[in-house]
Formats: C-alpha cells, structure tokens, sequence
C-alpha cells in the first residue's frame, strides 16, 4: 500500500493544487471561479457558496498541515472575506449561489452552504487564531443545529405531513464538521454529539436486512417504499464510512470502526459494476428504477471518497479486504478520471468509462473531492 503514496502526494501538490491556484482565484471581486474548461479557462463565472467555503477549507488546511505556504493563506483568506461580505442574508443564512460581484443569485435553500462555509471558517480560524473566524465558525454551526429538523425551512417544495422523510445527509455531514470543528466547539461537545450522530446513523439508516444504508428514512428510521425510500447512493454511504471511521478513531471505538468496515464492504460489493468497472451513482434497493436519470454514471467524488473509505479501513484493522478493494478502485480511477494532458480530474463518465464532460469545475465540481481524497489517502498512507 504504501507504494502509492508519492503518487498521491505528487499529483496534490504538483498537478491539483497549482492547478486552482492558478486559474480559480478571481482577484478582481474576490472568492473562486469553480466553472473551469479542460486548461482551466473560465466558462462561467457565477459562484456557488458551498464551493467557496470548501475552497476556503481546502486552501486554509493545506497551509495548517502540509507547509506555511503564504500562497495558500492568501487564497484562503480571499475566499472567505468574499464569503463574509457576500454570502449570507440578514439572518446569516448562507446563500446557494451569487454573481460573480458577489449579488444574491439563488436563495439559501440549500443548509450545506452553511456546513461548508462553517468548515472551511474554522480551518482558516487555525490559521489566523487571533481572527473571529472561530467565532463565525462556532455560530454558525449552531445555526446549522438550530435548522436541522427543517433545513430547507420556506425553500422546502414538499407539503408538509403527507410523507415526512428525512436525509441521510444530515448526520453524516454533521459527523465530519463536527470532528473538523473540535477546535472550535471544544472536544468534550463535539465527542458527545459524534456518538450520538454514529448510533443515528447505524441505527436509523443503516438496514441489516437490506444491507445497505439507505438516502431517506421516515422521521422514525422507518423503511418507506417510494422512489426516495429505496434510494441508495454508494458513494455517499463510503463518503459517510470514513467520517465513522475518523470518530472511532477519535473516540478510541473499534468496534464503530469495524462496523464501518463492514458496511463499506457491503457497500462496494452491491455498488460495482461487473459489467464495465466502476461505482454506480445511484441504485434502487429493490432494484426498481432509480428517480436520477443519470444513475449509472461514473462521478469523480465517488469513486475518491470509496478509496479513502478503503485506506482508512485498511490502515486502522488491516482488513485485507480493504487493501484489495484500494487496488482494484486505484486500478479503475486513476486511468479514467485523471487528466494526463492538463492537471486536474475529469468528473463525470458515462456507465462505460468514457468522458462526458471534459470540464474541471462547475455547480458541482470545485476545489475539494480532488485535492482532499489525495491529501487523506497520502496521509493515510503515511501513518502505516
């Protein structure tokens, strides 16, 4: 295993990060261009607020762990004034998406604006300790919790009482920024509320007879048998298995840590494309048709997420299972998604492995899956 961690470390610090450090800092208005051409031309330059905030965080994380670069600093901080000054509304509820000057665009419907506006203030809070990012950071977070029963609020399309359902999202997102803000709201808080967070997730979306964890419950943890109550999303589920990893790590649980990585086997079993390699997006646990049309597409932040799941469980039980799965997800995601012409990853394939879209960066896509799964996994790596 540890034979690829130059290779991880080399393509971060060599080819992705010069990458949007040259072509996505906008220092005429300030914050990120995220809509990036094949050679990081800009296509487009609205910006999207949670792609700001994981710019900040991606930036200000760099500059905390890996070298005091003034660089990274300085486009840290750029991000986050624009964000300070442009996004949030009078109740600091954090927009989806600004103009480039930095003029609302879509409503703050959408609460992961706020998640990653919090991270990406606290990391930039251990950096300029002396700022009020901790602050910002710690209140928002709040904010975030005191919105969590209805976190679209006004913004919400559904009617009320008919079919309540909530997200898996939630607490799994709550999982990784409430560990990324230990600093920030004090470890006793934050271990009590990633326990709690944990036995939500295995103990609500988690379904032993499904084996699988599932994209919405009902309010109870119920099973509901519609087109959202059989969703699955296998990236998601590994995305989230590493964040439960990290917590037992965190709270010396390994047998959180185990059951993680057994969920994560299941996971990349039902999720793998026998037929041409690869993680589909999106399944139906009955095996019905999936809402998403483009369910059986190959995305970049899938298949990164599933291989720091693989590392990480291979690093803390040695689980060869694991290592075998790092290898053969390795085998499959360096060759499609990476770009051998210019830096940075492409993000989306069809169900056969070949390029839909040649761009680096968009509504979607920024400066974060890329640059954090090489970043975890050359970390990871190194710790064996």
């Amino acid at each position: 295993m540890q034979t690829y961690l130059a290779q991880y470390r080399d393509e971060l610090l060599q080819r992705v990060v010069p990458f949007w450090l040259e072509f996505s800092i906008d220092r005429e208005c300030g914050g990120y261009f995220t809509s990036l051409e094949r050679d990081g031309t800009v296509f487009d330059t609205d910006k999207w607020v949670w792609l700001q905030g994981r710019e900040v965080w991606t930036f200000a994380t760099l500059y905390n762990t890996v070298e005091k670069t003034p660089q990274w600093l300085e486009a840290a901080k750029g991000g986050a004034e624009f964000l300070r000054r442009f996004g949030h509304d009078t109740e600091d509820a954090y927009y989806f998406g600004l103009t480039r000057q930095g003029q609302p665009l879509v409503q703050p419907y959408n609460i992961f604006s706020d998640c990653f506006a919090a991270m990406g203030y606290g990391a930039l809070s251990a950096a300029l300790p002396n700022s009020d990012y901790e602050s910002r950071a710690k209140d928002i977070f709040y904010n975030i919790l005191a919105r969590q029963d209805n976190p679209k609020g006004k913004y919400s399309k559904l009617v009320p009482g008919t079919r309540p359902m909530k997200s898996f999202a939630f607490p799994m997102i709550l999982c990784n920024l409430a560990l990324e803000l230990e600093p920030v709201l004090g470890t006793e808080y934050v271990n009590r509320l990633v326990r709690n967070l944990a036995e939500e997730i295995l103990g609500q979306y988690y379904k032993p007879d499904l084996g699988c964890i599932l994209e919405h419950v009902g309010v109870d943890g119920s099973f509901v048998d519609s087109y959202e109550g059989r969703l699955v999303s296998p990236g998601h589920t590994l995305e989230a298995m590493w964040f439960l990893m990290d917590v037992g790590e965190h709270l010396g649980d390994k047998a959180l840590i185990q059951r993680a990585v057994d969920i994560s086997l299941e996971t990349l079993e039902r999720g793998w494309d026998t037929q041409y390699g690869g993680l589909f997006y999106f399944m139906d646990i009955k095996g019905k048709y999936p809402l998403r049309l483009e369910f059986d597409q190959k995305l970049w932040w899938v298949h990164l997420e599933s291989l720091i799941a693989c590392v990480k469980g291979y690093a803390y039980t040695k689980n060869q299972d694991m290592a075998k799965w790092f290898e053969k997800l390795h085998t499959y995601t360096w060759p499609h998604f990476r770009d051998t012409e210019y830096p940075e990853w492409f993000g989306y394939l069809n169900r056969q492995g070949t390029v839909l879209l040649p761009n680096k960066g968009g509504k979607w896509k920024g400066c974060f899956h890329v640059p954090r799964a090489l970043f975890q996994i050359w970390k990871t790596l190194e710790t064996l």
